[in-house]
């Protein structure tokens, strides 16, 4: 399911629809379509009212317009598709559909203004006198008018329901007042049914549904539903059966080996992504921005990662270290609050992290989280120690190369005087006085390098704040932070120093963190590191 440019690559091979959200276009123009379309003759026997959280470019869109087309009463567009085989009968409904991402919503007087205006528009297009001064008012009539116009019950299709407030997550009070004019809006659906075939509600977060679907309590979430997990996305069997002849072009042009090695590659970086811990999608805008520029790049994280996203993370670094195979249950991926965003959840709903399993405890849910592949794990790191250090990529790049060989060297002062210069670069305003912060930066680094690093790691005596495993070295290390005011003395710079690395290396050997790596056959290095602020850094370390 698909987007994009004309490019073609060879003789009979088909365009790739990057950008193109557009289903009649996309089968009109030929351009390659992965079928969907059991997924939405499912939706329409199913149930009536959905809802469906996915990350941005994820085929949301697509999807709704491909619903919206089989409401159309035009069977031959979908010749060729598994839906045009069913019993499916393709009779005309009335369609509302509204792409909140193209609302105005700077203030919840522009939100109501704004979504006036796109029902007016609809109702001018229908030929209907409808005129009212609340939106919800206006969405009421307009049903009703329809419904009385086509005597038919009517579609309506929500894109992006929640971009309001995403938009104005900076500003809170804007971004609660822009929820209660949509709780407003979304509710008067549930006094509809009568009038509608079916509703379905896409978006990227999902608020609870006592936050924006109040009144709406007989709607079905298929966000996490096994039946519906593969509803955007490209399963591994379908790469080969819409994308074999690129992928034979290019393993040639690439001058790979096979292309089974090509495909290996393909999903090291785009695939990933599962919503039920059993089956795995490919980023659909990656794939297809790859087949259309020919090379491995983060092209999905590269089209915008939420200011908010990272400004949290920033806020609260401790939360992050613990990510990695993060276990949550299933109420907690589905709470989000606008004041009390947990990072968790907020980053599995945006796309930087995937249900690598789930579990049973008890009769209860629970989901392991990772990171689904290695443009994100590239991409997030490297902007999140730019974004920590506020320096440009490229200089965030120069150094953590230079981190990379020093540690497989094993020379730590190189890596010590790396971390330095980065750490120099951090606004002294930005600067958090916590051990966590320096810890949560180094955790980040080294997962951009590759390496096999672990945060909060249990052992018998206790939890070690990282451990690095190398081919043939073990790194384990801890953090301590003292406060020292910017006007110190060097003398009394110099105790706070003694006194954090004597207290990190005692920490190491009291507890005895480095013992279970001390039959690996590799040489163990003790390392800590202590920070007084972010110009201060020292380190010492011993090998086993």
């Amino acid at each position: 399911m698909f987007f994009a440019a004309t490019e073609r690559y060879g003789a009979g091979m088909k365009a790739l629809p990057l950008g193109i959200q557009n289903f009649r276009k996309i089968i009109d123009g030929g351009y390659v379509y992965v079928d969907k379309t059991q997924f939405v003759y499912n939706l329409l026997n199913d149930s009536s009212y959905y809802f469906l959280s996915r990350p941005r470019r994820f085929g949301k869109s697509l999807l709704l317009d491909t619903i919206a087309e089989a409401f159309s009463g035009d069977k031959e567009l979908f010749k060729g598709l598994w839906m045009y085989e069913s019993d499916y009968a393709f009779e005309k409904h009335p369609v509302i559909r509204l792409d909140m991402s193209n609302v105005a919503n700077g203030t919840p007087e522009i939100l109501m203004r704004s979504l006036l205006s796109r029902l007016r528009r609809i109702a001018d297009d229908e030929t209907l006198n409808i005129s009212e001064d609340l939106p919800s008012d206006m969405f009421q009539h307009l049903i009703e008018a329809l419904y009385k116009k086509y005597n038919q019950r009517v579609v309506v299709l929500i894109d992006e329901y929640d971009k309001p407030i995403l938009d104005q997550l900076t500003k809170l009070e804007t971004a609660e007042a822009n929820r209660e004019v949509l709780r407003g809006f979304y509710g008067i659906l549930k006094s509809m049914d009568p009038f509608l075939r079916m509703t379905f509600i896409t978006g990227v977060t999902k608020f609870t549904k006592t936050s924006i679907f109040s009144g709406l309590n007989n709607i079905r979430d298929i966000t996490m539903s096994e039946r519906y997990s593969n509803i955007c996305g490209v399963v591994t069997v379908d790469l080969e059966k819409y994308f074999g002849e690129h992928i034979s072009h290019f393993s040639a042009k690439k001058r790979y080996a096979d292309e089974a090695s090509f495909r290996d590659d393909i999903l090291a970086w785009y695939d990933g992504y599962s919503w039920d811990g059993k089956s795995r999608v490919i980023n659909p805008y990656s794939l297809l921005s790859f087949f259309s520029e020919g090379s491995f790049e983060s092209f999905w994280y590269a089209s915008g990662t939420p200011y908010f996203l990272i400004n949290l993370i920033k806020e609260k670094p401790s939360s992050f270290l613990v990510l990695n195979d993060f276990e949550i249950s299933k109420r907690g991926l589905d709470t989000f609050e606008i004041r009390k965003m947990g990072l968790a959840p907020l980053l599995f709903q945006t796309g930087y992290l995937t249900v690598s399993e789930k579990r049973m405890r008890g009769v209860a849910e629970s989901y392991l989280l990772k990171i689904p592949n290695l443009e994100v794990r590239e991409s997030f790191y490297l902007s999140l120690i730019s974004d920590y250090a506020e320096s440009d990529e490229e200089v965030t790049e120069s150094a953590y190369w230079h981190i990379r060989d020093s540690l497989e060297a094993g020379d730590l002062q190189s890596v010590l005087d790396s971390m330095k210069g980065l750490f120099a670069s951090i606004p002294y305003e930005l600067h958090i006085k916590h051990e966590s912060y320096y810890h949560s930066i180094f955790f980040a680094i080294m997962n951009l390098l590759g390496f096999d690093i672990d945060a909060e790691v249990s052992v018998s005596g206790g939890r070690v704040d990282a451990v690095l495993e190398l081919a043939d070295k073990v790194y384990v290390m801890e953090f301590k932070y003292e406060h020292c005011a910017k006007d110190a003395a060097p003398e009394e710079k110099r105790e706070l120093f003694d006194r954090a690395l004597e207290a990190g290396m005692k920490q190491i050997k009291d507890r005895g963190y480095a013992g279970k790596f001390a039959g690996s056959g590799k040489e163990v290095v003790l390392a800590a590191f202590a920070f007084l602020g972010r110009d201060d850094i020292e380190m010492v370390s011993e090998t086993l």
